[in-house]
């Protein structure tokens, strides 16, 4: 890997004078600039961001915390930020925090100590006051709180809108699952599919889940079926329990849409290719991850902010686990 040293002896100056170019700062005469920017171009030599941010105490950082990387609705996300933040020429440093607290403050710590300027966050801690000391910007990403700028989607409308689907579809027997309690967005569905189900006489149950795991998915499908087997539809807490949903309801003999129709939430990549394909909520990630960047790199410019709470619709995408018609 190429250093600094390598730089300033192919340009024959010191590191000193080759720290002063890069960082723009003391004089450097024109002709050793251009020395130096041409070593600098024919080593294709590119300074460490978190060396350079910790010696100038500011940077081009900023920290991005999610939950679980191995959820394919997160990459989304990260997606989204990633190209805004390139575009403006910001870098990421990714926490993965596996939904632990303890992990997520260790991320929050490391992210302080890179002198990030601004973190956007998922967390599924929001209510532990883990953030409260942080005073870079922040920005929740499909989180809310009354205390942080945020951007989400319209949870309550996605669990009126899966709600209002199967009834139109002809399940009379529903069973929801219900995301985990803590995290405001799966409220926000449940609370929806409850406001539409409770207008209509049609049976419905709740299962209440903890988690958005894969670890966990199967064993949430597999307790709905046992649990309430004579079930006709099923609102998913998102696209990988559907997933799972699926897989239980076939194992057991049950024909999808016939005798049980499954919405699931998110509309992950993966949904297109399950079979049957999963009917899902579409949240729509990607704009959300580049909206949330966009709003953070106004905080940090400190230019005027016309919304701080940016909430984005959704819409049901209609596949093969829903009934035509």
């Amino acid at each position: 890997m190429v250093t600094i040293r390598d730089v300033a002896k192919k340009a024959g100056v010191s590191v000193a004078t080759v720290s002063r170019v890069l960082n723009d700062n003391g004089y450097v005469g024109a002709d050793t600039r251009k020395k130096v920017m041409k070593a600098i171009e024919e080593l294709n030599y590119s300074p460490n961001e978190v060396a350079r941010s910790l010696y100038k105490r500011e940077s081009r950082l900023i920290g991005l915390l999610l939950p679980d990387i191995t959820n394919p609705f997160f990459p989304q996300l990260a997606r989204g930020v990633e190209d805004e933040l390139s575009e403006s020429g910001f870098r990421l440093l990714l926490g993965n925090s596996d939904e632990h607290v303890q992990k997520e403050m260790d991320y929050i710590q490391t992210f302080i100590q890179n002198n990030v300027v601004g973190i956007i966050s998922a967390t599924n801690h929001v209510d532990y006051h883990i953030y409260d000391e942080v005073k870079a910007p922040l920005v929740l990403l499909d989180r809310t709180t009354d205390h942080h700028p945020a951007v989400y989607a319209d949870g309550r409308e996605g669990g009126k809108l899966a709600a209002r689907t199967l009834i139109e579809k002809g399940s009379r027997k529903i069973t929801i699952l219900k995301g985990p309690a803590h995290i405001k967005p799966a409220r926000d569905r449940f609370q929806g599919a409850i406001e539409e189900l409770s207008q209509e006489e049609v049976d419905f149950s709740v299962l209440s889940t903890t988690s958005y795991s894969f670890e966990e998915a199967l064993v949430w499908a597999k307790e709905l079926f046992e649990q309430f087997p004579d079930t006709d539809g099923v609102i998913a807490s998102n696209d990988i329990v559907g997933i799972a949903a699926i897989h239980e309801a076939l194992k057991r003999g049950k024909r999808i849409p016939e005798d049980v129709q499954i919405i699931g939430y998110d509309d992950i990549p993966q949904s297109r290719l399950s079979y049957p394909t999963l009917t899902t909520i579409r949240q729509p990630a990607y704009e959300m991850g580049r909206e949330a960047a966009r709003l953070l790199i106004t905080m940090i410019r400190k230019e005027p902010i016309t919304q701080s709470t940016i909430q984005m619709p959704v819409e049901l995408i209609e596949r093969n686990t829903t009934r035509k018609g």
